[in-house]
């Protein structure tokens, strides 16, 4: 029977879904694509209707595309994003926001919206989506399901549209964590599970809500307690203002280097938020990006030297369950600045983490992460099918 999108998850689906082996490891696996990532014959439209017009069909999967279906699984159709991946939330301007099946009242999480929302719906077993800021943690959280940002540079990015090379990394969703695990073996992400210590930095657990917080202690406890040794002592680098100000600033100089003269030249009809978001980055001065570069640098080599003794980091991925969907822009913005406070440690120091579902928080899904050095991918992902 054709797949009816219940979700608003998907900007095309497809009259026929791509097929291009019968066998393979991921044979008999249905999949959805972010917008972003070329597909064959289809237009890469990036979350905006004036990009989707100045484009023309993509001449060749992105390499992760091919991958996938190679191995057997099925396309689908392209997934609903956040204009130009450079929101958390999951709203859209020109196409609306698509389901939180979880929590229909609330938001999806963004930028990978439509990926996740797919997911979350069943509509598909998997779904790819990227991760700059927590753009699959954040969604992964809202929706309960499970979520991959892998180590920068770990997945080609080939055939994507940036928004911040230096943060951007390819991720994707389940709903289980067999399945997770299973589609990261086929895109090469091997590694036995050799953490010995569990990380619960305290600053992180007390700045969190406290009914968060004792909602997914147990949960992390239960994970920490597979270790010879758990530490809860405080991460050793700015605090959480600073590092989504850093982020802030250092993503957006470097999403403006890439998109800044398309957007200024097109004259691209961004919604507000996106707009705002780049009049921002297009401020952004040498002065001020080398400063938070240095910082950023820093963060990175101090969390190699805590990350290289077997720690696995246990945190919340997120400061609770996602906004609802009538907020104030003030009100995302606000999450969307807490959330980047969590959400940047991995992303300064480009490693990997994955996010689980935990439990439910006044009617909305929460998540718990795990982080592990630069390269563990495999390894985290071998810890969290196990569990």
């Amino acid at each position: 029977m054709p797949l009816i999108d219940t979700a608003n998850a998907f900007i095309e689906l497809f009259a026929q879904p791509v097929r291009a082996a019968e066998s393979g490891s991921l044979a008999g696996l249905t999949f959805a694509a972010k917008d972003n990532i070329d597909v064959e014959g289809r237009i890469t439209g990036n979350g905006n209707p004036v990009w989707r017009r100045a484009h023309g069909p993509a001449a060749a999967h992105a390499p992760v595309v091919a991958r996938l279906l190679a191995e057997g699984a099925v396309l689908a159709g392209k997934t609903h994003m956040d204009e130009f991946a450079y929101s958390l939330m999951g709203t859209n301007a020109h196409y609306g926001t698509p389901l939180n099946s979880a929590a229909p009242d609330r938001v999806p999480g963004g930028s990978s919206s439509g990926s996740a929302s797919a997911v979350g719906a069943g509509l598909v077993d998997f779904a790819l989506g990227t991760d700059t800021g927590g753009s699959v943690r954040l969604p992964a959280s809202f929706n309960g399901i499970f979520g991959m940002r892998p180590s920068h540079g770990m997945i080609d990015m080939g055939g994507v549209v940036p928004l911040g090379p230096g943060f951007d990394t390819l991720g994707w969703f389940a709903r289980d964590a067999r399945t997770l695990a299973r589609v990261g073996r086929t895109l090469g992400v091997a590694g036995e599970m050799d953490f010995s210590v569990a990380w619960l930095p305290s600053d992180i657990w007390t700045g969190v809500d406290p009914g968060l917080a004792a909602l997914l202690r147990p949960m992390a406890d239960k994970i920490a307690a597979r270790f010879s040794k758990t530490v809860a002592d405080p991460l050793p680098i700015v605090g959480p203002e600073e590092r989504s100000e850093i982020y802030r600033f250092w993503q957006g100089y470097d999403a403006w280097k890439v998109l800044g003269n398309w957007v200024e030249a097109h004259d691209a009809e961004l919604g507000p938020d996106i707009a705002a978001r780049f009049a921002v980055a297009r401020s952004i001065s040498d002065e001020t990006f080398a400063r938070v570069d240095a910082t950023r640098r820093e963060i990175a080599r101090t969390m190699d030297a805590e990350l290289a003794g077997g720690l696995v980091m246990i945190i919340p991925t997120a400061p609770g369950p996602a906004p609802l969907r009538d907020s104030s822009r003030e009100i995302f913005e606000a999450y969307r600045q807490q959330a980047l406070g969590i959400l940047s440690v991995a992303g300064h120091a480009s490693l990997p983490q994955i996010s689980m579902p935990a439990g439910k928080m006044d009617g909305g899904p929460v998540g718990l992460s795990v982080i592990g050095r630069r390269g563990s991918d495999g390894a985290l992902l071998e810890l969290v099918e196990g569990l």
